[in-house]
């Protein structure tokens, strides 16, 4: 978190040129906006996130040979003052950072023939360039804001120079020449301290007061270095990142020695200490590293492979259970060589964001499982259309799911397995979800970015131990479970209980009494609904989207967001049952072979289970503490809001798309009231940084 909103730290993945609100948890990579944002080849990517949930990208945009800054507001990205390429000439070398004002600073490297470090203010409306805080060469550079909206800038010049902006001039900040490290990082903290990170014989992290005069030396923390990293060519990065309570945490790719693998360490005041553990990650020889930490202390990083992969980039997350790192959102999140990795946490919409150079700037975002939504797992009520919620695991974590009384009677999933959320339209990819094979379970082989296989030598369940892959094959006696006997099931509780003629049925992981729908159950669903195309699925209680397929023969995806292929646990002369909605049909009768990729919906069989009447309302206000802007999550509709501080004083804020603004409050704590129009009342109390 802080190290988003405190710092927008520059990141200096250095390389060769390769060349929506309110989310809800799904582990799947999708793209923001656009699938490439830049007009062309790209490098030295940054990425920062305000407090609003805006995304902002800086790049070396190779088609104007310039620096070029965007922003993504939610819907479109745009150029930050209208057009393509800010600087004065090349920008190999450049930083992006932002203040609590709204205000966006761009530094860069002024390219040959010119020197110096060029740096930029934009207001909202133009750039503003400043003086130039450095005139001779340089190269790595970085810069952070301070939470009192202090710039502060750093270069290799001077022999290793920080420097702030006040009073319209450049000031000093501790003693020149404490190190010239490469690849270097920069934070401000909330303890008032400012940190460099960079390699120089070894990981190295420099800290000094944000007050420091021009003679007060830098520190290096610890003591010591990090750690060895191996140092040839000009991919082998290092990060870092500041938890709440200013933890700061390094990621670095070891020495040849341990095969160039990742390390994350902390210091715990006294000494670095590794996190998990030591030398991780998919394969040998990582580079273009990069961490982030959410406000709660969750620890993600992202490398790309050197050789192996093909350059893919692949994020982990750190399991504190097990003290181990695990790939996270598949195995790949690029689906070819990946430079210039930059990590993200977005405090708005609870969700990871990465941009990386894949011939032009890339960015992806992967909704995190919520931690301020609560469930009480009650079911929805006995009218079609209420809604309840659910609470399970998938993917490894915890997840919440909102559950629907349909049309029929019986209680729906609202939203496909591996969704971000319920659908808000017939094309929201955001609701698609995962594509199973008929008789898979949650192994992996389901998510979109999944990687493709032949079959193994037990083609059927059975035989399925240890893969993660999506199973293809062109002739019929090549393709996923191909015996297609009409008495197979898809019924077994769980991988452990699979035969050779039984699959697990993901339904169950949700508990008692899901399961996958039957053909039965899908066509009374479709009658009951009046779903004859997918515009009436989408509108219907069940929101059900065009999520299209995924090819059996080559793993390709076909008709997404114009057409909805759910499995049912039926089975067919030619593989599975399915419901298939169309342009201008819906069929709960179609039938396909076993390998097609198609979305799960799940029901719940009440026969015999106890049902609640009464929907209990669940709030969520996020984060707390906050620096302004506090979201409001509630399944219930708003009729007022009232905030007040410890005094009882009533303090005016605006609300808005379930936003409170608390921007220019006092630090301090308030209550926040919420009515809703169900007659009940809920107070929070929140902490305002």
């Amino acid at each position: 978190m802080f190290k988003n909103l405190y710092c927008k730290i520059a990141k200096m993945g250095l390389g060769l040129l390769f060349i929506t609100g309110g989310l809800s948890y799904a582990q799947q990579w999708q793209d923001v906006g656009i699938a490439t944002v830049s007009a062309g080849a790209s490098s030295y990517n940054n990425l920062v996130i305000d407090e609003q949930g805006n995304y902002y990208v800086s790049y070396y945009d190779v088609s104007v040979a310039k620096g070029s800054v965007q922003k993504f507001n939610g819907t479109s990205w745009s150029y930050l003052g209208g057009s393509a390429g800010i600087t004065t000439g090349t920008a190999t070398f450049n930083s992006l950072s932002l203040d609590y004002l709204g205000n966006v600073f761009y530094t860069n490297q002024d390219g040959y023939p010119n020197a110096g470090m060029e740096v930029r203010k934009f207001d909202g409306n133009t750039w503003t360039s400043y003086a130039k805080p450095f005139t001779a060469t340089i190269n790595h550079q970085a810069s952070a804001v301070s939470p009192n909206n202090t710039l502060f800038i750093y270069s290799n010049a001077e022999s290793g120079s920080v420097k702030r902006y006040v009073n319209n001039a450049w000031d000093q900040v501790g003693a020149t020449g404490f190190g010239t490290p490469s690849f270097s990082e920069m934070l401000v903290g909330t303890n008032g301290k400012v940190y460099v990170c960079g390699i120089s014989s070894g990981v190295k992290v420099f800290e000094n007061s944000a007050t420091a005069n021009s003679s007060d030396q830098w520190s290096l923390v610890g003591g010591a270095s990090v750690g060895s990293t191996f140092t040839e060519g000009v991919n082998s990065t290092v990060d870092f990142a500041l938890g709440a309570d200013n933890t700061i945490y390094v990621i670095y790719a070891s020495a040849p020695s341990n095969n160039r693998r990742l390390n994350v360490k902390k210091f715990d005041g006294t000494n670095w200490v590794q996190v998990g553990n030591a030398d991780f990650g998919i394969s040998d020889n990582l580079y273009n590293v990069s961490i982030a930490v959410t406000p709660a202390g969750k620890l993600y990083a992202v490398a790309s492979g050197w050789a192996m992969n093909s350059g893919k980039n692949t994020v982990y997350e750190y399991n504190s259970t097990s003290n181990t790192w695990e790939t996270f959102g598949g195995d790949f999140v690029s689906d070819g060589t990946a430079v210039y990795n930059d990590l993200q946490y977005d405090v708005v919409n609870n969700s990871l964001v990465l941009t990386y150079s894949q011939s032009g700037v890339k960015v992806k975002r992967i909704a995190l499982p919520s931690t301020s939504v609560t469930c009480n797992n009650a079911d929805p009520g006995n009218n079609p259309g209420d809604t309840g919620c659910v609470t399970f695991n998938y993917r490894g974590q915890s997840v919440v799911y909102t559950t629907v009384r349909g049309a029929d009677g019986k209680i729906w999933l609202q939203q496909n397995l591996g969704s971000a959320q319920v659908a808000i339209s017939q094309a929201d990819e955001d609701s698609y979800g995962d594509l199973f094979q008929w008789g898979r379970w949650d192994d992996g082989h389901q998510l979109r970015n999944s990687q493709t296989s032949a079959i193994q030598s037990t083609n059927s369940p059975d035989g399925l131990s240890g893969s993660g892959s999506f199973i293809i094959g062109s002739a019929a006696s090549e393709r996923w479970w191909s015996t297609n006997a009409l008495s197979d099931q898809w019924t077994a509780v769980n991988a452990s209980a699979v035969t050779s003629s039984n699959g697990a049925d993901p339904c169950k992981a949700i508990g008692q009494g899901w399961k996958m729908p039957s053909q039965a159950e899908w066509t009374a669903a479709v009658n009951t609904e009046g779903i004859s195309n997918p515009a009436m699925a989408y509108s219907s209680k069940l929101k059900l989207p065009a999520g299209g397929n995924r090819s059996f023969t080559n793993g390709t995806f076909d008709f997404v967001g114009q057409r909805g292929y759910f499995w049912s646990s039926d089975t067919s002369n030619s593989g599975g049952r399915f419901l298939y909605v169309g342009t201008s049909s819906a069929n709960p009768s179609s039938g396909a072979s076993r390998g097609q990729g198609a979305s799960v919906r799940c029901i719940k069989d009440t026969s015999g289970l106890s049902t609640s009447d009464i929907k209990k309302v669940t709030v969520g206000v996020y984060p707390n503490p906050t620096n302004g802007i506090l979201n409001v999550k509630v399944d219930s509709e708003i009729q007022n809001v009232k905030v007040t501080n410890v005094v009882g004083q009533e303090i005016n804020v605006q609300f808005k798309n379930n936003q409170i603004n608390m921007n220019g409050l006092p630090s301090g704590v308030y209550i926040v009231e919420l009515a809703l129009k169900n007659g009940q009342k809920i107070s929070k109390k929140i902490i305002k940084n």
